[in-house]
């Protein structure tokens, strides 16, 4: 089950990541062309920080505790790479691709539900 495993924990932090680089003011405005209400900072934050500790669940409870945090991490440097470069060379395209990535997380996260 490692790549439907890896695939879930790096949509969902990328989209975590996505969502919390988006909290920023900086990043905010330079997606959308305006700073963040602070309702939509919180909104972020909470959902950036709980992804994060979704995928570090999914990665321990389907890979097993010795080598699913090690998988996390791998997934969260991945993520943050591909939006560094994304943030870097295509800002408007952050939240489309955090969107598509939360999608194509929920798949395999559906088909790992159901083989439990």
């Amino acid at each position: 089950m490692t790549p439907l495993v890896l695939a879930a924990n790096v949509g969902l932090s990328f989209a975590a990541l996505a969502a919390l680089c988006l909290s920023l003011n900086r990043h905010h405005a330079e997606v959308f062309d305006r700073k963040a209400e602070r309702t939509a900072v919180l909104r972020l934050r909470l959902f950036g920080w709980g992804a994060i500790a979704l995928s570090f669940v999914v990665a321990g409870l389907f890979e097993g505790w010795a080598f699913g945090p090690v998988q996390w991490i791998g997934a969260l440097i991945g993520a943050a790479a591909a939006l560094v470069l994304l943030l870097s060379y295509r800002p408007r395209f952050v939240a489309p691709a955090a969107l598509a990535a939360l999608a194509a997380a929920a798949l395999p996260l559906a088909f790992l539900a159901a083989s439990a």
